[in-house]
């Protein structure tokens, strides 16, 4: 079963903050998220293996509650070069 991502779509200004939470009806085991730019390949963010882990790096990073079966990506301070699409993936126990 493929994780449910909310919002499903959002505009950002530059500086703004944003928040994107993964979250899956089964438990999940490990979370994985991406950014693809327009036209070109998706590239590796981080992946989360256990719950409570938080990672991070730049103002860009994901935290893994594994109570809630949720994961959520955390952009601060937005600049021009974090556009793209954020998506996440998951493996379900």
């Amino acid at each position: 079963q493929q994780p449910v991502q909310s919002p499903q779509a959002m505009i950002l200004r530059e500086g703004e903050d944003a928040v994107v939470n993964c979250s899956s009806s089964k438990a999940l085991y490990s979370v994985h998220w991406y950014r693809q730019k327009h036209g070109e390949a998706p590239i590796f963010l981080m992946i989360l293996l256990k719950g409570g882990e938080q990672k991070g790096h730049d103002k860009i990073s994901a935290s893994f509650n594994e109570k809630k079966q949720q994961s959520s990506l955390y952009l601060m301070a937005s600049q021009l070069s974090y556009s793209g699409t954020y998506f996440c993936g998951a493996e379900t126990q």
